[in-house]
């Protein structure tokens, strides 16, 4: 491989590369670290296109996973990289949640929407999932800050699917000085009255309520009003999980519009929850992202 192409971590460096694939004009890259925030070992995925890996400056996607996934997922399932290839995209996949190793007891739960692999991206307040469950400071903060630290970062958008998709929209509206573009995949939009969220917020904020619509994607575009020229969110029309209630997505339509905050909302017909849906629409997503970087 040409060594122009190789990207350089610096020498203090506090990421440990875990493996190197060659994909299209690009590389995909893996690594770990250890967090502070969750005081574990985290995982990422980057795909790094070869303006990337010269040393120019490029937009970047933050995905974040859905419910028992982790940075494998999207890496894997969703094809994103020719497209990111293409328009010389940059995308990273965190994990969802810290986990067990070792030398770290992280707390878990039989159910699977709550525990490891179910965060919320949200920043725990009851214990036992106080001390590692800080996965909202982990992606504003610190992960974010790593990421500019160590690659060619110009901007840096945010989407995700189910959980995920949650997780963008709520941090993307949380933090809007933190990314330029936001978007998502068959979302769960009013986390605090679906049955996944409340289960979940249950674990992590106990009774307080008020720190539940703290953690609601809705609840928080409503408050803090138009931050983007526009979000795009996709959602499969036959999604079983949206037939069950758990995505309410017209709690999301109803917030944009109290919001006065302009988003394409796209109901795609037969199209499920699963990563064949994501595989049909990533590439809009990617575009989108994509648009919104050119415009600053």
């Amino acid at each position: 491989m040409n060594n122009s192409y190789k990207h350089s971590l610096s020498t203090n460096s506090k990421i440990t590369q875990i493996s190197v694939n060659r994909c299209f004009d690009g590389e995909q890259h893996y690594y770990r670290h250890q967090s502070s925030s969750t005081k574990t070992p985290m995982t990422f995925s980057i795909y790094l296109p070869d303006e990337a890996l010269a040393g120019r400056r490029c937009p970047a996607i933050l995905y974040l996973s859905g419910l028992t996934c982790d940075a494998d997922n999207v890496t894997h399932k969703a094809h994103f990289q020719q497209k990111c290839s293409e328009l010389g995209m940059i995308l990273i996949a965190p994990d969802t949640s810290p986990r067990s190793s070792d030398d770290s007891d992280v707390p878990n739960d039989d159910r699977y929407f709550v525990g490891q692999g179910a965060s919320y991206y949200v920043d725990a307040t009851q214990a036992p999932w106080s001390e590692h469950f800080n996965m909202q400071s982990y992606i504003v903060d610190e992960l974010y800050d790593l990421l500019r630290s160590e690659f060619p970062i110009d901007s840096i958008g945010v989407t995700g699917h189910s959980m995920g998709g949650h997780g963008a929209l709520l941090l993307g509206f949380k933090f809007p000085g933190k990314f330029v573009s936001v978007s998502a995949l068959s979302p769960v939009c009013a986390a605090s009255e679906s049955a996944w969220g409340q289960a979940a917020y249950t674990e992590y904020f106990g009774d307080d309520k008020s720190r539940w619509a703290q953690a609601d994607a809705a609840q928080m575009i409503e408050k803090s009003g138009q931050q983007y020229a526009s979000i795009l969110v996709d959602q499969g029309a036959a999604d079983n999980f949206l037939a069950e209630g758990q995505l309410q997505t017209t709690k999301l339509q109803h917030a944009c519009n109290k919001a006065n905050q302009p988003l394409t909302l796209r109901y795609q017909a037969g199209h499920d929850h699963s990563y064949y849906f994501i595989q049909t629409v990533i590439n809009d997503h990617i575009e989108h992202h994509w648009r919104m970087a050119q415009l600053g």
